[in-house]
């Protein structure tokens, strides 16, 4: 979710079960923050945050602690996004000399799979059947 935090828009992932706010602290400096989508098992978080005067997407991985910006060449802004749950993609919504479109980036050579609840990452046996 996103709250008001000292006056400016804040991501928090809140626990829904206890209210419990899991912390942030890649983006703690990087604000306002707009446009949050997490994956699978929310170790990645994407969201839209502000440096300078400039707008930038980013994937904050809150396993390792990384934060992987997604630079823009030639101007575009980031306006919205969508993680796919296994954080493999991004769809980014941006604007460009005026001009809105749809943006597909692929992620799978920077971030490891989020797979979901209960599956694992896991290799076939030598000799076994895929």
């Amino acid at each position: 979710m996103i709250s008001e935090r000292s006056g400016r828009a804040t991501v928090q992932l809140r626990r829904l079960s206890d209210g419990t706010v899991s912390p942030l602290p890649q983006l703690g400096r990087h604000q306002p923050h707009s446009s949050p989508s997490l994956s699978w098992n929310a170790r990645y978080l994407a969201v839209i945050t502000q440096r300078g005067g400039r707008r930038l997407a980013v994937v904050a991985d809150r396993l390792n602690g990384r934060m992987h910006p997604l630079p823009l060449p030639g101007g575009r802004a980031p306006i919205r996004l969508s993680l796919a749950p296994d954080a493999q993609q991004l769809a980014l919504q941006v604007t460009d000399q005026g001009q809105w479109r749809v943006e597909l980036l692929d992620l799978s050579s920077m971030l490891e799979p989020d797979r979901p609840p209960g599956q694992a990452l896991s290799t076939p046996a030598v000799g076994a059947d895929p």
